[in-house]
């Protein structure tokens, strides 16, 4: 099975000419859930399953959507060693990476709200004011209403290295703007996908390798349920939530992302998710900004 192939078992979000419409893949066809995923994760995980499993046959079919409608995505920072040492080596403040690397509770940030995270096929954005961009290809985690885990996708969390290096508290400034989540093909239900997963990232440039990159989840410092059970600990989600798990590839310092570039994370398991690249935003660094 190629990693652009449907997952068997994966629940995906597909444009139709009555509005976004959710299948289940299966090894006779695709089925229809009744309803939305905030519907779906609203169930125990185990009537979710249920209703996943006993959706019907459709014929319906169209083109692939970010796999969220009503969630928050939210991101977990420093959960890679790898990760960790970049951090420290971009910073001017780079004592805080280590010591949250280290720390019983994780570094958890707000990412984006589901109508802002683009799908398959999508440009992904770098700012128009950063100097220096890099995509982070993450494990994501769908989690339910009450927090169980309902599966995974993979996910994009583009970022602006020279931003957050500035200054810690721009963080939001280089982690949450147009374009800077992405996410898809599909979600893949826990029942079907089981950790640990591998990750490999391949960016584009003229129709050449740039770029390429691969870790595993072995590699991460902090389990599911407990970036799960921390996210939780205080915040309710109605409607479900996703969850980015932190990045095990980081490009070097001479690499910074383009417009036009492509960029594809693919997880064993899971799928791939291609996105190109564009620049969004204004620069209003010494010209037009306000103080």
């Amino acid at each position: 099975m190629s990693p652009t192939d449907p997952v068997i078992g994966s629940v995906r979000r597909v444009a139709t000419a009555d509005g976004p419409r959710w299948l289940v893949r299966s090894e006779d066809g695709d089925r229809l859930l009744d309803g939305s995923l905030s519907d779906l994760l609203a169930l125990p995980l185990d009537d979710a399953r249920a209703t996943v499993e006993a959706a019907p046959f459709t014929d319906l079919a169209g083109p692939v959507l970010a796999p969220v409608d009503g969630q928050e995505v939210w991101a977990a920072g420093v959960t890679y060693a790898r990760s960790r040492d970049e951090r420290m080596a971009e910073s001017a403040s780079a004592s805080v990476y280590d010591e949250v690397y280290a720390a019983e509770r994780p570094e958890l940030f707000f990412k984006a709200p589901g109508w802002r995270v683009v799908g398959p096929g999508d440009h992904v954005g770098i700012r128009a004011d950063s100097g220096w961009d890099v995509p982070e290809p993450e494990l994501a985690l769908v989690f339910t209403r009450d927090g169980e885990l309902f599966g995974y996708v993979p996910a994009n969390d583009v970022s602006s290295r020279s931003i957050e290096g500035e200054n810690p508290l721009y963080l939001p400034q280089a982690k949450v703007y147009d374009g800077a989540c992405a996410l898809g093909p599909a979600i893949v239900p826990v029942w079907v996908a089981h950790e640990p997963f591998a990750i490999d990232l391949t960016i584009e440039r003229g129709g050449e390798v740039a770029f390429h990159g691969a870790t595993d989840t072995r590699q991460l410092t902090r389990t599911s349920a407990d970036l799960g059970a921390w996210l939780t600990a205080a915040t309710s989600f109605p409607d479900g939530v996703v969850l980015l798990t932190g990045t095990g590839i980081v490009p070097d310092e001479t690499f910074t992302l383009r417009a036009d570039d492509i960029v594809t994370v693919t997880i064993d398991g899971l799928g791939a998710l291609t996105n190109p690249v564009r620049v969004v935003g204004r620069d209003l660094r010494d010209h037009g900004g306000t103080r």
